[in-house]
């Protein structure tokens, strides 16, 4: 399976110090059935522990995932900061899931404009493949 971050989450990510490894971690578990919530039409709400704490207080985010090779985080945010997202939020991101989780040979071309980051393993990284 292929994981990919927006550009948008990406931001988030760093400014936040979300390691690859915990989005990598996080998407392992989705696969594998194990996810905090099913919203619908490909979203899926999961936690990530902050760095030396607890999911409880973590990070809240979003990603599109439809058993296919591809997964997106979309969007994150602090547990502290917001309790839960908008039902108008949840409508856009359920509209965003179908174009992401429908997306073929356009992930290539998202990836070189910049709109995707792909996650890689930690042996990918070094290694500098995917």
């Amino acid at each position: 399976m292929r994981v990919y971050k927006t550009k948008v989450f990406a931001r988030f990510a760093r400014q936040e110090g979300i390691a690859d490894k915990a989005l990598r971690r996080a998407a392992a578990q989705i696969r594998a059935g194990n996810f905090d919530a099913d919203l619908g039409s490909g979203v899926y709400k999961q936690r990530i522990a902050r760095s030396g704490s607890g999911k409880s207080g973590g990070f809240r985010t979003i990603l599109f995932f439809s058993r296919g090779p591809h997964l997106f985080f979309a969007y994150g945010y602090p547990k502290s900061r917001k309790a839960n997202i908008t039902a108008g939020e949840l409508a856009a991101f359920r509209k965003l899931a179908g174009v992401m989780l429908g997306y073929g040979g356009q992930i290539a071309t998202a990836v070189e404009a910049g709109e995707l980051i792909e996650v890689l393993a930690d042996d990918d990284a070094d290694q500098g493949t995917t």
